[in-house]
Order: structure tokens, then C-alpha cells, then sequence
């Protein structure tokens, strides 16, 4: 017993010290990381002038069922938060001829601009997630090989449609216009023109 009780003491005191050697679990979790490199497809110049941003929050719900069939046997219904936002940009690349009209003698500039679109909206995969979701009983036999590959996007493409469709109706457009004018209006005063006119027309 003394001499075990010996072993032991100096076991834990090589192991508080440091001095004990550390052996690796042969079957310890790898992670192997064998992605190409990032390849550089094209560059573009941009002449847009981004001059609105709006963040939208959609729920998507969305059920799969067949009918006469209880949903405890086959039903797919998914709650999904998506979120997302929206630019509005002017493009100054489709300026037209005759857009910018200068008087010099009365300091007075006047400025045609094509109305302000809208980009596709991008979805926050960060701050989307699935908060819940019922399956039925084939539904869950499903998923033990391999399921829908293709619910995720689905459910993305759902929530861009509707975060465009909400961009479609709200202000957006109208605050791109007004943050337009108030920039250019800035600009142009500053370099002394002391009449600024701006006009916005649909493409």
C-alpha cells in the first residue's frame, strides 16, 4: 500500500508539473480542409450609386400535405424567419445624352436622372434560421435517406420573393430618390452652381 500510494503521489506530481507525457486519442475528430483555391472570374467597374438600403424580416410558412391523408402520416410544414435587405441604386451608367444641362452665365445646372431600381435582395443566412417544424411519419422515413436536398432553397427563394415584393411596396425608392438629390444638390452647390434642378424619369 506504501508503495502504491508512493506511485501515485509522483504520478500526480509529474502530471501537476507538466512532466507527464501527453499521449493523442488515435481516434480523436480530424477536420481536413481540401478546398481549391478562390478563383478570380471577372472584375466589373460600377457607376451605381447606391442611395437606400432597406432591412426586411419575413416568416415563411410553408406546408406540404396530401389530401385525405392525416398529417400525422405524411405532413411537411416549416416556419422559417428569413431576413434579409434590399439596395436601391441609381445606375449612372444609362445616362443619356442631354442628361446634364449646364448654364454657366446664370450658375444654374439641371440634371436628368433614370428612376432608382431595385437590387435583388440578399438574404442574411446569419440571421435566418428554421424556428420550427412538423413532419410526418413518411416525411421522417424520408429524411433517413437523405430527404428534400432541395427544401432549403426552396424555402430562400420563398423568402427573397416575398422581401422584393415587400421592397416593391414600401418607401424604398422614394428615399433613394431624395438621398440622390440631396448629394448631387450638395455637389453641385459646392462647386457654385446656385440652381439646382433634378429630375427623375422611369427608364
Amino acid at each position: 500500500a506504501g508503495i502504491v500510494s508512493v506511485a501515485l503521489a509522483f504520478v500526480l506530481g509529474l502530471n501537476v508539473a507538466g512532466l507527464w507525457p501527453r499521449f493523442a486519442n488515435p481516434f480523436a475528430e480530424k477536420t481536413t480542409d481540401r478546398s481549391q483555391p478562390v478563383l478570380l472570374k471577372s472584375i466589373q467597374d460600377l457607376s451605381r450609386f447606391v442611395a437606400a438600403s432597406g432591412n426586411f424580416e419575413v416568416v415563411v410558412d410553408v406546408q406540404t400535405n396530401r389530401q385525405f391523408v392525416p398529417d400525422i402520416i405524411f405532413n411537411q410544414r416549416t416556419l422559417f424567419v428569413a431576413a434579409g435587405s434590399v439596395d436601391a441604386y441609381v445606375d449612372f451608367a444609362s445616362l443619356s445624352e442631354g442628361a446634364l444641362v449646364v448654364d454657366e452665365a446664370n450658375k444654374r445646372v439641371e440634371v436628368t436622372l433614370p428612376a432608382p431600381q431595385l437590387e435583388k435582395p440578399s438574404i442574411d443566412s446569419n440571421r435566418s434560421y428554421v424556428f420550427a417544424e412538423q413532419r410526418g411519419i413518411v416525411n421522417r422515413i424520408g429524411d433517413l435517406f437523405g430527404g428534400d436536398p432541395n427544401r432549403q432553397q426552396q424555402l430562400y427563394q420563398l423568402a427573397e420573393a416575398k422581401i422584393a415584393e415587400a421592397a416593391r411596396a414600401s418607401e424604398l425608392t422614394h428615399r433613394a430618390e431624395e438621398n440622390t438629390e440631396k448629394m448631387l444638390r450638395g455637389m453641385l452647390m459646392s462647386l457654385g452652381y446656385s440652381s439646382v434642378s433634378i429630375t427623375f424619369v422611369q427608364p
